[in-house]
């Protein structure tokens, strides 16, 4: 087996001058990337099976965004949209309208996904004039503050050594059936009479200004919700004038089959928040509300020196472009049924993949012991083994004991069936040496 060459020493000479809070996931330092393809300086080429997290939707550097962001380079870099307004956000606001669940045609645009979020959630609570949130274990938010207040999905992003973090959050169960141990339908029943239970003993109705939720959860493991759930969030959201806030940050922009995950559900949200993907790599989110509820924010409350950058702008057009003249919502779905049938395939053959799930080109699998409990340290065999074959994936999971593939949406067959292949054989190794 060719061994991947060592990267680790140039790296970790700058270690000492960087966070140490921020540890990369591979030694690699990379020179250029094109489609699915990340190469280091000596030109060896890897399999990115990471989308940089979800991010580069359509490819490394696809020539239509790259000359999109160039053109717009050479006639305006930074337009401040407190100050004035450019023709690529007023054309992104019409191209992202026609894609919203019905009646969104409010927008704000930021820069991160956590800040869209935040940006969410204090509108929400401008309209309610109400305090608390409701957000579901195994939820991935942001780390920023106030969004690590909305994030359950680990620990260590929530740390007590922060501070105190902003109140007025409560958590409330997600469906999850391998973890319970249940089937779907158990799953749903519990979890939606847990949040009537919540609303009779931890935050009434009447004091709860939205529920915020991811339609596949993200950084908890790429576990889909259902459609009975999400119907219930939305009986009582409308029963208690409560605001529904779809978290579409990771899943959505085409990555699970459809535009938005939540149309899996038939989903009907009152805000939805987006980034990662929108943009090919650019720093771009936002969120789309219906207007009687952006016009409820208060004056100063949205903002942000960099928010809705032009040239980010103008790659998001190209992104909605791309991805809707190469079919790749559709590529997507195809894509993503012959990895999840490839990775159940493995399942079948080890018995430490306890379950494998997901949408789209969202999947993970999931890696436990034999009594059932997470296995980190075979996550992570595996994860070496790939890098070792020249392929990069990713953990997720509170333990870290899940292995996660998010390729992009331009992904072909053959580099799935290459990404399976290099799969089959990091498995068996990493397993056969536990």
């Amino acid at each position: 087996m060719a061994q991947s060459p060592n990267l680790q020493a140039p790296a970790n000479a700058y270690r000492p001058h960087l966070s140490p809070a921020l540890m990369q996931a591979t030694p690699l330092v990379v020179d250029r990337a094109l489609g699915c393809r990340l190469f280091d300086k000596d030109g060896n080429a890897y399999l990115d099976f990471t989308s940089g997290i979800g991010v580069t939707s359509t490819g490394h550097c696809h020539p239509r965004v790259v000359e999109a962001a160039q053109r717009q380079v050479g006639r305006l870099i930074h337009g401040q949209y407190g100050v004035v307004m450019h023709q690529p956000m007023l054309d992104l606001i019409d191209r992202l309208g026609g894609l919203m669940p019905d009646g969104l045609n409010a927008f704000f645009f930021a820069n991160s996904g956590a800040e869209a979020v935040e940006s969410a959630v204090r509108l929400a609570r401008n309209y309610t004039r109400r305090q608390n949130i409701i957000v579901f274990q195994g939820s991935f938010h942001g780390r920023t503050f106030g969004s690590a207040a909305l994030t359950t999905s680990g620990a260590r992003f929530r740390s007590a050594q922060s501070g105190a973090l902003p109140p007025g959050v409560v958590v409330a169960p997600f469906p999850t059936p391998f973890r319970y141990g249940w089937d779907q339908e158990t799953a749903e029943r519990f979890c939606i009479r847990e949040l009537d239970h919540i609303f009779a003993t931890l935050t009434a109705p009447a004091d709860t200004a939205a529920i915020i939720v991811e339609p596949v959860q993200g950084e908890a493991g790429y576990q889909p919700g259902s459609r009975a759930f999400f119907a219930a969030l939305r009986e009582r959201a409308d029963k208690h004038g409560i605001v529904l806030i779809a978290d579409e940050v990771q899943a959505g922009v085409g990555r699970t089959g459809r535009f938005w995950a939540g149309e899996h559900f038939d989903m009907q949200p009152d805000i939805v928040v987006f980034a990662k993907g929108i943009a090919s790599g650019f720093p771009l989110s936002g969120i789309a509300a219906r207007e009687e509820i952006m016009a409820a924010a208060l004056p100063g409350s949205q903002g942000g020196t960099f928010s809705g950058n032009v040239v980010a702008c103008a790659a998001a057009l190209a992104t909605l472009d791309v991805i809707a003249e190469e079919g790749l919502i559709e590529n997507a779905a195809q894509r993503g049924a012959q990895l999840r049938a490839g990775l159940e395939a493995t399942a079948a053959r080890h018995k430490a993949i306890g379950d494998v799930r997901g949408l789209g080109l969202m999947q993970a699998s999931e890696f436990v012991t034999p009594d059932g409990a997470p296995a980190p340290h075979l996550a992570k065999a595996v994860l070496k083994a790939a890098l070792d074959r020249n392929m990069i994936i990713l953990v997720c999971g509170p333990y870290g004991h899940i292995v996660r593939m998010i390729p992009p949406l331009v992904i072909s067959a053959d580099e799935v069936q290459e990404a399976l292949d290099i799969w089959n054989a990091a498995v068996d190794e990493a397993l056969e040496a536990q």
